[in-house]
């Protein structure tokens, strides 16, 4: 874990607002944006939580420099800790810096190889409004770092500083934006040869033959390049100080042979070591970075020309109209008002043509903005371009994925292209799978923390294309058995290199199947069921005789009797007839007998679970039907068949609306109402404040009324709140009369009524 502050050099681009915006835009990605915290702010949006600390800065006068500190924790790619962890790690760094009690915004940031939290600290104290700036504040972070790394298990940085301000900067030029400094070129070309001169004009004639120049500036000596790119030498090696060369040399001497001697070498900016050749790929960037500035000013020209043809046609119509109007009879006044009219549209017109104007600047800024090496190898890489993804994975310092992550043992080769949200520096790629993501290195796929059993399916699938269907799967316990069952759910044709996942795979896979098997043969068995019982309904009624009476059915057939008084369904008895009998006699014309199903009495036993489509009842769930004289009452029915409403304690009262029956049910409901309504107004809805009524709140007006949960609820507007009464269901039917706006009075048996006219 490494934190390092990031100081702002200029104080006019101080702006704690842009970089809260910053620190919480999502950029249209899944995997930027984690967990987002405000600290020691009352205010709940983001947008009021910025004011906040803004008046705050505003309170302090006095100080002058820089009021925002802008903090970043990074954590080695492969580490990603738990949001509980971060939050505390936060809260810590902080705390030991003396920023407790200030307010602060941190958001997490997971579109990187390594994960990061921003943290934008208000220097200003919110009570006593003073200015606090941390004392070497590099020493502080790093046994802060130290301690926290033990304390929750996280991997180990070197915290101890060995470079100076001047060479870290060049070190992070370097790995930011895969150029070498000069620094690095100077310590790999000639400081040998520096530290070797003996006199002046000999370290005068060294420079010279690399392109350089010594110059004394302030208290010390820069190093200056033919391209204007200047270090301090102290930076490139300590023996190069000022003191110390001038112990070795004397006192210095400028020279001017050196401006006449040609130099053998020189500094130019270029990648630095790659695995691949960039020459090509170098040479389209600096190709394209020098006709920025000329390609820019065509189309800034091109959009401010298309501006003014606007502007210009927008005032033309207005002399158009203001001609007409001018044409036109009428009284002056009316003359001035459509005078007045004109100029406001005129007027409107052209604020709209400028905001137009000022947004393709940007848009044409945005698409011709310098970039460094690094980013413009991104940019390309985003385009579609190999080469570029080639040149960004083969950097020195890139590392392969670490964490829980799929690899292939065959060599990757094109698959399906999945929406892809962002390529790292290092040449990662993070696909975009539903609200999650799966990274890419090339040679390996990293699911990220928040996978649903979807986004390890794609991962799988997304492997197999590449790397052919044995995996290796390494990771935690969790994420392996999550990878096995998706696997197994999927049947995906792939088999796993360890023995043990393989083998636990091919277990869940048969026991897939046998469920399936199962599954299949319950529905054919459920669909026989149904055919026989269409049969079976055929069968109970024989064809008509002479008389036009219906024949005894199948059932009195076979058992020699007709009935036994259950309405012509009964129990059936065996004939002992072989099937080939009954088949003779349908051929004879006769109706053939069929089996019937041990069917008793109405009511003797529930139906089955498919009979009648009553698909959502429990087969026991059922309503029996009673003998003889017994009556079905509303209390003999099963629960789930039926609401089973409150019972009323004294039937020889009517029921009162209002606070007089409240159950809890209604204020459950009224409860939730309200929450909802307070958090929609506290995130800025234009909502008038909601609370429960109570008997001293008078008189008030009919707002409407609302069925939340199942329980009905007034609204009754009182200035600018509206206050929420529970009432019953009649008493909601009968208020849906009163007009929104009229006048209703609560009594205190907690009942409606209007101010003027019969109760409600």
């Amino acid at each position: 874990m490494i934190a390092k502050h990031v100081p702002m050099r200029s104080l006019k681009k101080s702006d704690f607002s842009g970089l809260v915006k910053y620190i919480t835009d999502e950029q249209s990605k899944t995997e930027r944006l984690g967990l987002v915290n405000a600290t020691n702010c009352e205010a709940d949006t983001m947008q009021a939580v910025i004011g906040e600390v803004l008046a705050t800065q505003q309170g302090n006068t006095r100080a002058k420099g820089d009021k925002t500190y802008h903090l970043i924790v990074s954590f080695p790619a492969g580490e990603k800790p738990e949001d509980d962890v971060l939050k505390a790690v936060e809260e810590r760094i902080c705390a030991g810096l003396g920023y407790a009690e200030h307010q602060r915004v941190s958001a997490v940031h997971h579109d990187t190889d390594n994960v990061h939290i921003h943290i934008a600290i208000n220097k200003i104290h919110p009570t006593r409004n003073t200015m606090h700036e941390p004392y070497q504040d590099y020493r502080t972070l790093g046994g802060l770092c130290d301690a926290l790394e033990d304390e929750y298990g996280l991997q180990k940085d070197n915290h101890q500083g060995r470079k100076s301000v001047s060479q870290g900067r060049a070190s992070d030029m370097e790995r930011h934006a895969g150029i070498e400094s000069l620094v690095s070129w100077i310590k790999g070309e000639c400081l040998e040869e520096i530290k070797t001169a003996k006199t002046w004009e000999e370290l005068h004639h060294v420079m010279s033959d690399n392109g350089l120049e010594i110059r004394q500036r302030a208290n010390g000596f820069v190093i200056e390049s033919e391209d204007g790119t200047q270090v301090k030498a102290s930076t490139v090696a300590r023996d190069l100080s000022k003191p110390k060369l001038e112990a070795r040399l004397g006192a210095f001497e400028e020279t001017a042979a050196q401006a006449e001697r040609k130099a053998k070498r020189r500094y130019d900016k270029r990648p630095t070591h790659f695995k691949v050749n960039t020459t090509e790929l170098y040479a389209r960037y600096q190709e394209n970075q020098k006709n920025l500035t000329a390609s820019r000013k065509i189309e800034w020209d091109n959009a401010r020309g298309k501006k003014d043809r606007r502007i210009e046609a927008a005032k033309r119509a207005n002399r158009l109209r203001r001609s007409a109007i001018k044409l036109m009879g009428g009284s002056g006044l009316s003359k001035k008002i459509l005078y007045a009219q004109a100029h406001k549209a005129l007027k409107d017109e052209i604020q709209s043509i400028n905001k137009d104007y000022k947004r393709e600047r940007q848009e044409l800024y945005d698409k011709y903005k310098r970039r460094a090496w690094a980013d413009w190898l991104k940019q390309q890489a985003l385009n579609g371009d190999k080469k570029a993804l080639d040149a960004l994975r083969a950097r020195d310092q890139s590392k392969g994925l670490q964490g829980d992550t799929i690899k292939g043992e065959g060599v990757s080769k094109p698959g399906h292209a999945p929406v892809t949200d962002n390529i790292t520096k290092k040449g990662t790629i993070i696909f975009r799978t539903g609200k999650s993501a799966v990274r890419d290195d090339g040679d390996k796929l990293q699911v990220s923390k928040a996978a649903n059993s979807d986004t390890v399916t794609e991962a799988l699938r997304v492997a197999m294309e590449r790397y052919g269907n044995r995996i290796t799967v390494t990771g935690s316990p969790r994420f392996k058995a999550q990878v096995i069952v998706a696997a197994a759910t999927s049947n995906l044709p792939i088999t796993f290199a360890d023995a043990g996942l393989e083998r636990r795979r091919q277990q869940l896979l048969q026991q897939e199947n046998s469920n399936d098997r199962r599954n299949e043969q319950a529905g054919r068995g459920n669909e026989r069921g149904r055919a026989n019982r269409r049969s079976n309904g055929r069968a109970e009624r024989g064809p008509a005789d002479d008389n036009g009476r219906e024949a005894v059915d199948s059932r009195a057939a076979t058992t020699g009797r007709v009935g036994d008084g259950q309405r012509g369904r009964g129990q059936s008895a065996s004939t002992g007839s072989t099937t080939a009998d009954r088949r003779n006699d349908a051929g004879n014309g006769s109706r053939p007998i069929l089996n019937k199903p041990n069917v008793g009495r109405i009511g003797g036993e529930p139906p089955s679970f498919a009979k009648n489509r009553l698909r959502t009842l429990s087969s026991l769930g059922v309503v029996r039907f009673a003998r003889g004289g017994e009556v079905l009452l509303p209390g003999n029915a099963p629960g789930e068949l039926e609401h089973q409403g409150a019972k009323p304690d004294n039937q020889l009262r009517w029921g009162v609306s209002g606070s007089g029956g409240v159950t809890p049910d209604q204020i459950s409901a009224a409860d939730k109402y309200i929450a909802e309504r307070e958090e929609k107004r506290l995130k800025g809805f234009d909502i008038p404040k909601h609370s429960r009524y109570t008997n001293q709140d008078g008189a008030v007006t009919h707002g409407g009324i609302r069925n939340v949960q199942g329980q009905s609820l007034a609204l009754l507007n009182r200035g600018d709140e509206v206050l929420v009464l529970q009432i019953d269901k009649a008493t909601a039917q009968r208020m849906k009369r009163v007009r929104i706006g009229e006048a209703v009075t609560v009594t205190p048996q907690g009942s409606l009524k209007r101010s003027k006219g019969r109760s409600r």
